[in-house]
């Protein structure tokens, strides 16, 4: 696995971490928990989906002359979580639970082939064609994902 690949798998593991967190405290009904740990989730997902839309996509867009293919799937795959993540974060913030987990069980489910997408096939492409750039690349990432 690559330096690039690692840094972008790890981000995931992250995410994935929050999201456990905040739908444990959920499956306690510990409402005010769950919207503080969801925000933190919520927060994590924008910085990582801002650093590949920002950095990462342009980059290999540059690179491979491709604007329609992974990149824009992936693009349209944010958007669509992006979407399920405001609609998660209304049900907490009316303490609907009910709405909450039928939102974020989508969620998941999305998060989860979404990952597999990229780890399996666009950040081995990101590799192979974005080895002159990577270092500043990485950099670049880096900052944008770095944990307050």
């Amino acid at each position: 696995m690559t330096r690039l690949h690692q840094l972008l798998s790890e981000d995931h593991r992250h995410c994935d971490d929050l999201f456990a967190t905040a739908e444990q405290a959920a499956s306690q009904a510990d409402w005010p928990s769950a919207q503080a740990a969801f925000a933190c989730f919520v927060q994590a997902m924008t910085a990582h989906f801002l650093a590949e839309e920002s950095q990462l996509f342009p980059a290999f867009e540059g690179a491979t002359g491709m604007t329609g293919g992974p990149t824009a799937v992936m693009r349209h795959e944010h958007a669509q979580m992006r979407e399920l993540l405001a609609a998660a974060q209304a049900a907490l913030a009316a303490g609907q639970g009910d709405d909450f987990f039928a939102v974020v069980d989508t969620l998941l489910i999305m998060m989860q082939q979404h990952n597999m997408k990229e780890e399996n096939v666009l950040y081995p492409m990101c590799d192979q064609h974005l080895a002159a750039q990577i270092d500043p690349l990485i950099s670049a990432l880096q900052q944008s994902l770095a944990r307050l």
